[in-house]
């Protein structure tokens, strides 16, 4: 399967291969990816609109997010999660909750492994957008957890967190449960 220039030069960005201030280079990333300027340019384009890239000079480099962003992107998701959780309670099928409780009791069991930990805490994130059925907002959380991608520290490293998490995952899913909505 071909890569899109797109998909390929994002996850060189999202796993730090070409890290913060790295120039783009439109010919040599035509070559690495094997095809012509203008697929490059608009790969580019997108990029830049994901806030990934961002222009110098005559050039592209690659956006550096500075920690007062990196908080704002947190604040601005906190947001969104709260309209998701809000809109799930509202509008959430059987199945939503079936899937949400499956990953809950999933991460209930689960060990000490930070990573398995951050994945689960994820996927029920990502079940709870899906839960809220509102393709925008999924697709705005998306664009701003694509951001942090970059910067692969979490939360769930603190002493505590995760007991945590665990309370509140439990709350808001009684909240979606019983539809109510502002509780969620």
């Amino acid at each position: 399967m071909t890569v899109s220039a797109y998909d390929g030069i994002r996850e060189l960005i999202l796993t730090n291969a070409l890290p913060a201030n790295e120039p783009l280079v439109e010919t040599a990333l035509a070559e690495q990816f094997g095809v012509s300027r203008t697929p490059i340019r608009d790969a580019l384009r997108r990029l830049e609109q994901d806030g990934l890239v961002e222009r110098f000079g005559r050039g592209v480099r690659v956006r550096e997010l500075s920690p007062e962003e990196i908080l704002e992107i947190y604040e601005v998701r906190e947001t969104l999660e709260a309209a998701a959780a809000r809109a799930a309670a509202n509008r959430r099928t059987e199945l939503d909750l079936s899937r949400l409780a499956a990953i809950h009791e999933e991460m209930l069991a689960l060990g000490e492994n930070l990573d398995e930990r951050v994945a689960l805490n994820n996927r029920f994130h990502e079940t709870l957008w899906q839960a809220s059925h509102n393709s925008t907002l999924q697709e705005s959380i998306g664009r701003l957890i694509m951001r942090l991608r970059r910067h692969p520290h979490t939360t769930l490293e603190y002493p505590g967190r995760w007991a945590r998490v665990l309370t509140e995952h439990q709350e808001m899913l009684d909240a979606i449960r019983d539809r109510e909505a502002d509780r969620a």
